[in-house]
């Protein structure tokens, strides 16, 4: 092979490898990136089995189409629970008219009290569309225990009173109702929403 031959062999080799370069850039950055824990291909959280405030079964799939937030906690939380479902409210805000593509599903932790009727009528205090689940006790340890969800009941300064202590972080779901993000607690509506976005693509 002569020079110009070398030098176009050379040329074309050169090229390719850019071509390749870019090529593994792109995919890379198809790769969405959360500001959350990036939990994508886990085996726990799988579903939701419990009924809504209206009696009704209910699973990931019913909310095929939309990212789904997933929060445990109870209607007497004094903070982490009502900020949380704010913070949701304000990140469905933020989505404009994409916002009607978000869902929050809270999971009471109490039984005992969050009684459907309770259930419905606290978070109507924050968005309609809000999905409450509740369920037996074994029930919701079982949920619990899917999700690595720790909850302890402790007694109150009264006989018969009790708080809850239990995990706040918020499990994010893509369309397609597989679990991609654990927000941690305090994280705020602007990392909420940048990634709800990034899973609404």
């Amino acid at each position: 092979m002569d020079k110009r031959g070398v030098l176009r062999a050379l040329g074309a080799a050169t090229l390719a490898g850019t071509a390749a370069l870019a090529l593994t850039a792109c995919n890379k950055n198809d790769k969405p990136r959360f500001q959350g824990v990036d939990v994508t291909g886990a085996e726990y959280a799988r579903d939701i089995p419990l009924a809504d405030v209206n009696g009704q079964r209910r699973s990931l799939k019913d909310f095929s189409g939309k990212v789904v937030a997933v929060f445990f906690g109870y209607t007497q939380c004094p903070d982490v629970c009502p900020t949380t479902l704010q913070e949701l409210v304000e990140v469905k805000q933020q989505l404009g008219p994409q916002g009607d593509r978000l869902q929050a599903v809270f999971v009471s932790l109490d039984p005992e009290r969050d009684t459907p009727a309770v259930l419905k009528a606290y978070l109507a205090n924050f968005d309609d569309s809000f999905v409450g689940l509740h369920g037996t006790p074994e029930e919701i340890a079982a949920v619990a225990k899917d999700f690595k969800i720790f909850f302890k009941k402790v007694p109150g300064k009264t006989e018969g009173t009790y708080t809850l202590d239990h995990s706040a972080g918020t499990y994010l779901y893509d369309t397609q109702g597989r679990l991609r993000v654990y927000e941690r607690y305090g994280a705020g509506p602007q990392v909420l929403a940048q990634d709800v976005k990034a899973l609404l693509g």
